[in-house]
């Protein structure tokens, strides 16, 4: 396929933090790619959940599958836009490689142990990942990714962490924007996100299509279902509402974005990134419906009893670890013990605390508190 010219292309890449020789047979992008789905922090989604604790249930979403249906809606719309496929998948697949346990339960909790320490940031601590934490390579720590896929994968950032990040933060000082491909990743997120949210409170019986009738973007496809089919089960009434739905969410993207890039007709990707606003985007009223979901999704899901049982275990797991580690940095692993000896001071050694509590999956989370307390 033909790119676009405003389109992000490998052979035109800002490069590496460390020089390396080019790729064989492949592109610098899809090394990039291939670099995110060999690594550890990858393998470790499959046991990291959305909403729920992981050994609640076989078949809730998890980091890993939800990183996957992200990466699957990026490359639909990068492919309709004729924009970068490779580099946009490789976003999607790392853009929650720094989650913690729990959720996003597990991020505030330990954003809150973080707080006298410079606090903690999941897109922050993803780039982290990939810039740091993974050790696999001789030549360089990390996995040495491409200057498109770290911009990609620092969706948020605060000024204060952009300000020690040189090339990569100044979009945020700056209030400019990211190539095309990390605007698709970020919105195939939260397409990705609500639905299969969707999917997942009404198969737990958290949701009820009751509700979701009270919500005009969801109601319309529950009625575009039924209307299509006489009879159909609850399962077969939530898969065809969720598809009819993710296919309108992409199909407006696509819809508006073209329009959009018509209108500015950027003659570069540094075009793109020059701008205040985004150019990828939903059409304002699909935008607003969009975020009317959202927030019945916070109140009526999210907020949950069960769900919200959940956050305070999330919460009480994590509040409990922090310190404990932080007081007896041997009560560690042996690697993250020497790093936490190391350290310069007390900041420099509770950022080590948070990685190590930031990898963990749910499991292993709840594993080591059973652990140190001693109630297994």
């Amino acid at each position: 396929m033909t790119l676009a010219p405003y389109a992000a292309h490998a052979e035109r890449s800002r490069g590496r933090r460390f020089r390396e020789p080019p790729p064989n047979s492949r592109t610098e992008f899809q090394r990039d790619r291939d670099r995110i789905i060999h690594s550890t922090a990858f393998r470790r989604l499959e046991y990291k959940t959305q909403v729920f604790v992981n050994h609640e249930g076989d078949l809730f979403r998890t980091r890993l599958t939800h990183s996957l249906e992200v990466a699957q809606i990026a490359r639909t719309l990068a492919r309709s836009l004729a924009l970068n496929e490779d580099l946009a998948e490789a976003i999607a697949l790392a853009h929650d490689l720094g989650h913690t346990p729990f959720g996003h339960a597990g991020q505030d909790a330990l954003n809150a142990c973080m707080k006298p320490y410079g606090g903690f940031e999941h897109n922050a601590q993803s780039l982290r990942v990939v810039d740091e934490i993974e050790d696999k390579y001789a030549a360089f720590r990390g996995l040495n990714l491409t200057f498109e896929a770290r911009e990609g994968i620092l969706k948020h950032c605060s000024l204060r962490r952009a300000r020690g990040l040189g090339e990569l933060g100044e979009r945020f000082l700056k209030r400019r924007q990211p190539g095309l491909e990390a605007q698709i990743a970020n919105l195939a997120d939260e397409i990705a996100y609500n639905n299969h949210d969707i999917d997942d409170g009404l198969r737990e019986g958290l949701l009820s299509f009751a509700q979701l009738e009270q919500v005009p973007l969801v109601a319309r496809h529950l009625a575009m279902a039924r209307a299509a089919y006489r009879k159909l089960s609850a399962k077969q009434l939530r898969h065809e509402t969720v598809r009819r739905l993710i296919n309108t969410l992409v199909g407006d993207v696509v819809t508006q974005s073209r329009a959009n890039l018509r209108a500015a007709q950027p003659a570069n990707i540094d075009a793109v990134r020059a701008r205040e606003k985004p150019l990828i985007a939903f059409s304002p009223a699909l935008r607003k419906e969009a975020t009317g979901l959202k927030r019945f999704l916070y109140r009526a899901l999210y907020r949950h009893p069960r769900v919200y049982r959940n956050t305070k275990k999330a919460h009480a797991v994590i509040a409990g670890l922090f310190p404990m580690f932080l007081a007896k940095p041997r009560l560690m692993p042996a690697e993250h013990y020497a790093a936490a000896r190391r350290a310069a001071d007390i900041t420099d050694r509770a950022r080590v605390v948070a990685d190590y509590i930031a990898g963990m999956t749910d499991r292993y989370a709840l594993a080591e508190r059973d652990r140190l307390e001693g109630s297994r």
